[in-house]
């Protein structure tokens, strides 16, 4: 079998705007699946321009299954981006040093943890994802939403915040799909049953 070889950066002939995203990134607290493509209008090397605030002193990740696609544009804001809500001002007066050092003595700016895209997630075009959040399996976030919190597997959302539009599929079918997990199968597998992958007849894959 003529398998794509996920450790190939551009996967397509003659064309540079499109790669295997694994095989770009650099900073070792974004960590990103096989086969997880990202295209970019202008060069892939924007994206890690594109994740925002990650600061190695934060502690965060951006963490990316596999089989995703995520278009230009796509920013996720991490928790160095986060400010005090709580306090009087959101001001950082700290990080300013000085006399404003000890500012933040005995306090702490608010982190939401880890972002985490699913497998087999699609990412619109613009999209923003917002620190903290879990994007789940199978997943489509439409163009130029704001992701503020949580989306469930194999749902569809968009606006500004992002909302549910609706689910892809009944809750049996995502759990089947769920328990499936065929991201996670050896490659000749998938290969093997990629047009079922690409059709909708659950019951090719399963039986």
């Amino acid at each position: 079998m003529n398998i794509p070889d996920a450790n190939t950066t551009f996967p397509l002939e003659h064309y540079d705007k499109l790669c295997y995203l694994k095989n770009i990134i650099a900073n070792p607290n974004i960590i990103v699946g096989e086969y997880t493509y990202y295209d970019d209008f202008e060069d892939v090397y924007n994206f890690e321009k594109n994740v925002k605030y990650l600061f190695d002193f934060i502690g965060d990740k951006l963490i990316i299954g596999k089989f995703c696609m995520i278009a230009s544009g796509v920013t996720f804001i991490m928790n160095g981006g986060n400010h005090l809500t709580d306090a009087i001002t959101t001001y950082p007066f700290a990080i300013f040093g000085e006399a404003w050092q000890d500012a933040m003595q005995g306090k702490s700016y608010p982190t939401k943890g880890d972002t985490v895209i699913g497998n087999d997630v699609w990412i619109g075009h613009n999209a923003t994802i917002m620190p903290g959040v879990t994007i789940g399996d199978g997943a489509i976030i439409a163009s130029k939403s704001v992701v503020t919190k949580d989306v469930e597997p194999y749902s569809i959302v968009g606006g500004n915040p992002a909302k549910m539009i609706r689910k892809r599929f009944d809750d049996i079918k995502i759990n089947q799909l769920l328990e499936l997990q065929w991201w996670n199968w050896d490659i000749e597998k998938i290969t093997k049953n990629v047009h079922h992958l690409t059709g909708n007849d659950l019951n090719k894959l399963i039986e």
